[in-house]
């Protein structure tokens, strides 16, 4: 069973996973213990010519060396079922992604029998937490299976695709956080009962929230919404969980596209105050520290790191195009490769690092490397070499983002006596 808190880190090259781990110990330390998630798509795996196992394998080296002895986790990140099998021997948290199937017409006798199964779900809902009930009827729950039946569906054939490929039990995700429209807290009940109906020990559901999820930069939109539908959801699960017979740690998952520092706050205050537990995913981040080492380290690693910039400038279009929905780069903030290539290492890293108040911050430039990470595993062992030639420098990066600008305010700042119950 998932802990009441995990974190979601990316190593895109396998290199940083005793960094990352360095963090997990200093919050321990701290009186908070999270798990650990490491996590790496099928696209990234494609992008970087990496395997499924290669995540395992960094990951549990740095736990064997640095002798951490509380939960770990190796997530197969929004997994499907044409690409699973990969992923089943060396995985034990599994993120299932049904977006593709969001709006998919349900069968009208499917979603006639859900609405039989369920009457509750046909009238007003009380739940406690939210002052006023869920506005739900006949009519709104069967437009609700309508649009998502579907995507459940898919979710249970994937979830037992994957039961009946493994021997040893595994945590359960189910992302819906890649979609247009997000899900309203009455549509997050809904869509619970439906998983529930397939059977799913669902652990923890990544909903999309209203406001923009950009790669590598902080949240856009209106926190006081955010505030509303990130508690009301927390009210949704623990009546769910109680309803329906789903686990009992049931949680969030924030796949927040890394530094969402403005939100850090509200999570944590509201976890305080309900005891609820969550899953933050924040993956990009570490290639981007591994970068601002390298600019920092002069020499070689600065210029690959500039190589890099100058060939992202001037690939952006087919970097940016799988990512068009989730970054906001703004040309005229680019600088031209010509001028980065006479900008210090610390100036680089600067500009990379994302300090919001430091003012030689360039967000833009920040999500365009954050997209092109594949430049780096094109340079091969020029890269990786680097990474080993400047360990210590590239590994301060990866564990001082961490802890210090997301676990720091996430966990510990301003923390109540009862927040890490």
């Amino acid at each position: 069973m998932l802990p009441r808190f995990s974190f979601g880190v990316g190593d895109r090259f396998a290199h940083e996973a005793q960094a990352q781990l360095a963090a997990f110990e200093q919050l321990a330390e701290a009186g908070v213990i999270a798990a650990p998630v490491w996590n790496k798509s099928h696209r990234e795996h494609t992008f970087v010519g990496s395997q499924p196992a290669s995540v395992r394998e960094a990951a549990a080296a740095a736990v064997a060396a640095r002798g951490w002895s509380h939960p770990w986790f190796v997530d197969a990140d929004h997994i499907r079922l044409e690409t699973v099998d990969g992923y089943l021997a060396c995985s034990n948290f599994f993120t299932i992604d049904v977006a593709d199937a969001i709006g998919t017409p349900a069968d009208s006798g499917e979603v006639n029998a859900f609405l039989s199964r369920h009457p509750e779900l046909t009238a007003a809902v009380a739940v406690d937490g939210i002052d006023a009930p869920l506005p739900l009827s006949a009519d709104e729950t069967r437009r609700i299976a309508m649009h998502y039946l579907s995507a459940c569906r898919e979710a249970g054939n994937l979830w037992r695709h994957i039961a009946s490929g493994r021997s040893e039990p595994f945590v359960t995700e189910v992302s819906m956080d890649e979609t247009e429209s997000p899900q309203t807290p009455p549509e997050l009940l809904v869509i619970l009962a439906m998983l529930a109906d397939e059977k799913i020990p669902v652990e923890t559901i990544a909903p999309k929230f209203t406001g923009r999820f950009n790669k590598g930069v902080d949240y856009v939109g209106n926190l006081a919404q955010f505030t509303r539908e990130f508690r009301d959801d927390i009210a949704v699960l623990a009546h769910a969980a109680k309803a329906y017979g789903l686990p009992s740690s049931l949680k969030l998952s924030v796949h927040s596209g890394s530094d969402k520092f403005s939100l850090y706050p509200v999570i944590r205050e509201a976890a305080a105050d309900t005891g609820a537990g969550f899953h933050i995913k924040t993956a990009g981040t570490t290639w981007l520290e591994e970068l601002i080492g390298l600019a920092e380290a002069e020499g070689d690693g600065l210029e690959l790191a500039r190589d890099i910039y100058a060939e992202a400038f001037h690939g952006i279009d087919a970097f940016t195009a799988p990512y068009a929905t989730v970054i906001d780069i703004d040309r005229t903030r680019l600088p031209e490769p010509e001028v980065v290539r006479r900008w210090t290492g610390p100036e680089l890293a600067a500009a990379i690092r994302h300090i919001p108040t430091d003012p030689r911050f360039n967000a833009s430039l920040r999500q365009l490397l954050h997209v092109a990470f594949k430049l780096a595993a094109k340079q091969g062992t020029r890269y990786t070499d680097l990474l080993v030639t400047n360990r210590d420098i590239v590994a301060k990066q990866v564990t001082e983002n961490l802890f210090e600008r997301h676990m720091r305010p996430l966990f510990l700042d301003g923390r109540s006596s009862g927040a890490n119950a």
